[in-house]
């Protein structure tokens, strides 16, 4: 029997399977999707098999060398994701294990170390009299070990001698969870016999078996527990365990990222006559195991949950299982508080929030049939589950759902690949959908569903937009308008919650020198240094530099300096300086870098223990509190002037979102936006919660300037420490992919090339090509070309990344 393995080595030359024998011992435990330890040169390398061969070419024989272990003994990725993983790697022009190490939860990625192995230890010590092999050293000896007594040239004569050898080595990263359990060793009338027998002092080992004796139904149970519930100390129960009364045992058990988490459990809730008409309308897929797309248009608290919560419980009820997507890790904690509100048992939980060690459990008892609903982030479209009924992305417009480095997959794509594999349908919900999905729903790929009301009949929030060209000129405190101020007080005086969102962290966008106009830069970007006043430090938010604040300009060493621009720290002081008496939750990358903090500021918040949540965008989406009548965005016009061709699209999805947090229970809410754009067509819609007036607008711009969803769009970017040698091979690719027969009758249009909108970061020089298509075939020949050579660019110094339908352009 032979394997083939895809090894564990990103390159062009190796970017294929190759073939190992399996062993005889292993051929009964083998499967696909396995992790394997492979002999690869003269080294030991990690692969996973993708195929089984029940025989090769005979003129083969002899020379295919043996699979040397399992690092599994379940298989992570099934068969179903095996294939998937071809499919991605010729889609995204990318190397096969990257995608297959992408599907697999992080502690499956191995990692390898260098040892020297001894073959004659008599030579070695004889050699090395000073330094004489110490008991922990038997066969081999650690790379740095010897490092650290041996100049490179001896290690090379003992090399050359046969004295020692290099060998390579796997390190499966892979750990289960054990706790010791206790559990009774003799028949219950033996150890009541034998309680009855000890002494008066004897107490605590009367106390522990007299526990062990009333909880014998609930046994095996953890020690910890019962040492805790009997005050018992592990001296006792070792001894009882000695006199063969009781047994201790390891038992493995799964790590519960819920552990922390109070849950409430919630009944199905009627649904109103659009949320009815929704689920009717998606059930008939779901029971008839039709691949069809549905895209929900609902406004924000128009209960898109609830739809979803009565899907998943009909697809459970038909015995299959369903993933649910949601796009940020601030919303994790609500929707899976809902979910398993309403299932209880069998929700597995996935996204960047969890530790190493969780997401492994979590992956396994997805693989082990403990879960048959699976909630999280991006990169949850891979859990192998199997029989899947139903595949749901919340929030299908954010731009989260895109990979941002390889390989650069959007969750869209892997969903309407497996939905077809399944034949499951596939729903897609927002209250500002994609314009290319809207589009798609518009011309009938999709089927266009649409909530217009909120559940609780309220209406949408009225939104006023501020301008702040005026305000600035009449005040001195420009961060909050005399409108919104006045607005915020009144909610305070009510006992009310206020949100307030600014899409900018750290105290002030820059330091400026007043002398002589010098802003401080980051000396690895072409970008300015952020200001954290909590750290006292300069920061870059691109490649983490960080330097202390200098006293003195260093351009002119004048001492005028003075922050300018504004972000999240800054505002959360000037709340507690212009409201003292309100309490306010800060939520950026900053406040929520520690495990489950998100959790705690939104529960904080959740049980009414703070006034103002303030936060970047992760706030803006999803979250429901009954309280919160007063949304308030700082600057609206933070990602409006970025060079993107979607910054009008995101200004308008985020202002909305955000807009949505409030008025959703039973107090009436209200919006106030502040921008120094207020005449602008974004502002105006946004204004009359006018998504379609939005959407026909951004469709004829689209269709004036060839994007999607007219055009398919494709960035390469080359980068370099050598600026001349990255402009160089940007133009060598233009010349590349401008053939004639691709340029013709707007088949192709190729826009630059041109330096990246940051032109410099981390010390490497960014150039790019934009590719505007209509068949994704007229460029896939050109750019697979351009991949080919990508190891060999990487020789030279030059990096080339492949972004197909980019969502980010800096």
């Amino acid at each position: 029997m032979f394997a083939e393995v895809i090894v564990d080595i990103p390159a062009a030359q190796v970017n294929r399977p190759f073939t190992y024998e399996v062993p005889e011992n292993y051929q009964f435990s083998i499967d696909i999707g396995m992790r394997v330890e492979v002999p690869f040169g003269s080294r030991q390398l990690m692969g996973i098999v993708v195929k089984f061969l029940p025989k090769i070419d005979p003129a083969l024989a002899g020379k295919i060398r043996p699979i040397t272990r399992l690092l599994d003994y379940q298989s992570f990725l099934n068969e179903e994701l095996i294939e998937l993983s071809y499919d991605m790697t010729e889609e995204l022009q990318t190397f096969h294990i990257t995608v297959l190490s992408a599907m697999l939860p992080s502690m499956l990625k191995v990692k390898y170390e260098t040892v020297f192995k001894l073959l004659d230890s008599a030579a070695y010590q004889s050699q090395l009299a000073d330094w004489r092999l110490s008991s922990e050293i038997f066969e081999t000896i650690p790379r740095e070990s010897l490092e650290a007594k041996l100049s490179a040239g001896q290690i090379k004569q003992l090399l050359d001698a046969g004295i020692i050898e290099v060998e390579y080595r796997v390190l499966n990263q892979a750990r289960k969870k054990y706790i010791e359990t206790i559990q009774l060793a003799q028949p219950v009338d033996v150890l009541e016999e034998a309680l009855a027998g000890l002494d008066g002092r004897s107490h605590k080992q009367r106390d522990l078996l007299s526990y062990l004796l009333e909880h014998a139904a609930e046994l095996p149970l953890a020690s910890k527990q019962v040492l805790e519930a009997t005050a018992v100390s592990r001296s006792t129960l070792k001894t009882m365990a000695e006199k063969g009364w009781l047994e201790l045992a390891q038992q493995e058990v799964y790590r519960d990222p819920l552990a922390e988490q109070t849950l409430h459990k919630t009944q199905a809730r009627p649904l109103t006559e659009e949320q009815a008409a929704a689920y009717q309308a998606i059930l008939p897929a779901i029971e008839n195991h039709e691949p069809k797309t549905f895209l929900i248009e609902g406004v924000t608290g128009s209960g898109k949950t609830e739809i979803y919560l009565q899907l998943m419980e009909r697809v459970r009820q038909l015995g299959q299982t369903a993933i649910l997507l949601v796009p940020e890790i601030a919303l994790t904690p609500q929707m899976v508080g809902r979910v398993t509100g309403r299932f209880e048992k069998g929700v597995a939980v996935l996204h960047s929030g969890l530790s190493v060690a969780e997401k492994y459990d979590e992956w396994r008892r997805i693989i082990n049939g403990d879960a048959s609903i699976v909630v999280g982030a991006r990169s949850s479209i891979f859990a192998p589950l199997a029989n899947i009924g139903l595949i749901i992305i919340d929030e299908e417009h954010e731009t989260t759902y895109k990979q941002s480095d390889n390989p650069r997959y959007h969750a869209l794509d892997v969903a309407k690949w497996r939905a077809k594999y399944h034949q499951a349908p596939l729903v897609l919900a927002s209250a500002t959908p994609s314009i290319e999905s809207r589009a798609r729903g518009e011309v009938g790929n999709y089927e266009l569903l649409r909530l217009t009301q909120r559940v609780n009949q309220r209406p949408l929030p009225p939104i006023e937009i501020v301008d702040m060209t005026q305000v600035a000129v009449q005040e001195t405190l420009n961060e909050f308008s005399p409108r919104l101020q006045a607005a915020i007080q009144e909610r305070l005086a009510k006992q009310e919650q206020v949100v307030l969102m600014l899409n900018r962290r750290g105290y002030a966008s820059s330091i400026l020198c007043r002398e002589c106009g010098h802003v401080m830069q980051c000396p690895r970007c072409d970008i300015s240094l952020t200001y954290h006043k909590a750290e006292h430090q300069l920061k870059c938010h691109y490649c983490d530099y960080h330097q202390g604040v200098p006293s003195t300009c260093p351009n002119c060493q004048s001492h005028y300096l003075r922050t300018q621009g504004m972000g999240t720290q800054r505002i959360a002081e000037t709340l507690q300086e212009l409201f003292p008496e309100a309490s306010v939750v800060r939520m950026d990358n900053d406040t929520t870098r520690r495990k489950g903090q998100h959790r705690k500021l939104l529960d904080t918040f959740g049980r009414g223990e703070a006034d103002i949540l303030l936060g970047t965008q992760m706030i803006a989406k999803g979250l429901d509190f009954e309280k919160v009548t007063l949304v308030g965005v700082i600057n609206a016009d933070t990602s409006l002037s970025i060079p993107d061709f979607r910054a009008g699209e995101k200004t308008f999805q985020l202002l909305t979102q955000v807009s949505g947090r409030a008025g959703r229970g039973e107090f009436p809410g209200e919006v106030i936006i502040q921008t120094y754009n207020p005449d602008h067509y974004v502002m105006q819609l946004v204004k009359d919660h006018n998504y379609e007036g939005f959407f026909y607008s951004e469709m004829q711009r689209r269709h004036l300037t060839n994007y999607p969803p007219y055009y398919y769009t494709s960035l390469i970017t080359v980068k370099s420490k050598h600026q001349g040698k990255a402009m160089r091979r940007i133009y060598d690719i233009k010349t590349q992919l401008a053939r004639p027969e691709w340029l013709a009758n707007d088949q192709l249009h190729i826009l630059g090339p041109s330096q990246g909108a940051i032109a410099r970061i981390n010390d490497h020089y960014y150039y790019q090509l934009l590719l505007k298509y209509k068949q994704k075939d007229a460029i896939h020949a050109g750019v697979q070309e351009v991949f080919a050579k990508i190891q060999e660019d990487a020789k030279q110094g030059v990096y080339i990344s492949i972004d197909h339908n980019p969502l980010q352009f800096i």
